[in-house]
């Protein structure tokens, strides 16, 4: 009789004693306390780690006694038992269960987040075009908001009538031959006065005074704000035109928090049209605004793309993918961990076949895998598919022990199967089970855990799904040894 089997028999033997139904061996109700001096006699020879209650293997306790969880004795875990901490499954249940595996590695990744964002126009672009005398519109080049304008192209004709006296006097001053110093004062007089270099040259070289002059665009955009109409007076300082120029733009987007503090000047981001993601634009990040929205929680980022091409107009949506810093990094699929709240777990697969349960901590998300900064090494296998199934076989060898070959089961297995109450919360469905996380079940003595429940028919609870709270009605039977009778969705009957 191996070590396993005899833990068997005494978890039944104190598991039948508690109850009161049989007596092991002829014995009396005593019979846990005559045992104490044979455990102890071979506690002689092997070293106690700690004491447990099989139905709850997660406390662990500095002497014997009676378990606080259930109506039976703590049992001794030993040294040499140690090793072989976690539970088997033979193949054949593994392939029942779909349980499938993934290896912990090493990659190359970059912490990269997609976020939407507005195309908005470049404002260190922008240009006026001001008048810098007063005088009139005399004709209207331009005569739309947002219309398109290259370089160079004329915008309007100004007539300033106050600049006739001084290209007027310049004029006489060459006709009468005066002095250079004299020519040169008159010049800086007309600079003062602000008068286009080209109205002045025309005057020198035709001997006429013209004080109509051309206003040309001094960057290519679109029109953003159209100030005049023709025929209106002007006045020194009066804009007339703002241009915002479209070779570059602005996405702006916004940022949660936690995802800001990843950022950093000069990051490269890719945008997509949210109308054509086939359309794809590079860019960099600006400036992170320093300025929290108090409602969401965000931060909005700059990022400045090339519109050489003219394809982005303000308003525009883009789906923006972030990269930050790309380093090789300890990662599991995302499938594989398994997240309480206030921890995270995953399932290991030994070397001898034995799975275990063990806490690790998170690094960044990639989506579908995600980054281990402790707990696992480059190497080890996780269950990345049936991690509730194994914690639920796990469980329920621990509670059940070997009590479906025990002389009661065939006892009553002629009379119809007894029917229990729990309540607890859908983890994931199957075709053929239903995963449930559960509180204690006292009449079969079970505490709180997450277990697979078969269903008698594959149509059975179809509005069931993942993360309801349920109170359900289940029986002993079935290809999974535990079977649905009814599941009631909390607010609802189903």
């Amino acid at each position: 009789m191996n070590r396993v089997q005899r833990s068997l028999i005494a978890a039944l033997a104190l598991a039948l004693v508690g109850a009161g139904a049989f007596l092991l061996g002829r014995r009396s109700a005593d019979v846990p306390q005559a045992a104490a001096p044979a455990a102890a006699a071979s506690s002689g020879e092997r070293k106690v780690l700690y004491w447990h209650d099989p139905m709850v293997p997660g406390q662990k306790f500095d002497k014997p006694g009676k378990s606080p969880f259930m109506d039976m004795q703590l049992q001794p875990v030993y040294a040499d038992e140690a090793a072989d901490a976690g539970v088997t499954i033979s193949p054949q249940v593994q392939q029942n269960l779909g349980i499938r595996t993934a290896a912990v590695k090493r990659a190359e990744m970059a912490s990269s987040f997609d976020a939407v964002g507005t195309v908005q126009f470049d404002e260190r672009l922008g240009v006026v075009v001001q008048t810098r005398s007063a005088g009139y519109l005399e004709r209207l080049a331009v005569r739309a908001p947002m219309q398109r304008v290259a370089k160079g192209q004329v915008l309007a004709t100004v007539f300033a009538p106050e600049w006739l006296g001084a290209l007027n006097e310049i004029v006489a001053l060459q006709r009468a031959g005066a002095a250079p110093e004299l020519l040169a004062a008159a010049r800086e007089r007309m600079r003062a006065l602000s008068i286009p270099p080209e109205l002045l040259r025309q005057a020198e070289e035709s001997g006429v005074a013209q004080a109509r002059y051309t206003l040309l665009a001094p960057a290519a955009g679109v029109i953003a704000e159209l100030g005049v109409r023709e025929g209106m007076a002007v006045s020194p300082g009066m804009t007339l035109f703002r241009i915002a120029g479209l070779d570059k733009v602005w996405a702006v987007a916004e940022v949660p928090e936690a995802q800001a503090l990843r950022l950093t000047r000069g990051q490269k981001v890719t945008a997509a049209l949210q109308a054509d993601t086939s359309r794809s634009f590079a860019g960099t990040l600006q400036e992170i605004l320093p300025q929290v929205n108090a409602a969401t929680r965000t931060l909005q980022a700059r990022f400045e793309l090339d519109n050489k091409a003219g394809t982005l107009t303000p308003g525009m949506l883009l789906r923006l993918q972030i990269a930050g810093a790309s380093a090789a990094r300890l990662v599991v699929p995302a499938e594989a961990v398994i997240r309480t709240g206030t921890r995270a777990v995953a399932i290991v697969r030994k070397d001898d076949g034995r799975f275990e349960p063990r806490e690790i901590r998170l690094g960044a998300d990639f989506g579908e895998t995600l980054e281990v900064t402790a707990g696992l090494s480059e190497g080890e296998q996780v269950v990345a598919s049936g991690q509730f199934l194994v914690d639920s076989e796990a469980r329920l060898r621990s509670v059940l022990g070997s009590l479906s070959a025990a002389p009661a089961a065939s006892a009553t297995s002629a009379a119809a199967p007894a029917t229990y109450m729990a309540q607890g919360k859908v983890e994931s469905i199957e075709p053929d089970s239903i995963t449930i996380t559960h509180g204690p079940v006292p009449e079969l003595k079970w505490p709180g855990m997450t277990m697979g429940f078969g269903k008698a028919d594959p149509k059975a609870f179809a509005d069931l799904k993942p993360g309801d709270s349920v109170h359900f009605e289940f029986r002993q039977g079935g290809p999974m040894d535990w079977e649905l009778v009814s599941v009631h969705r909390l607010g609802g009957a189903k």
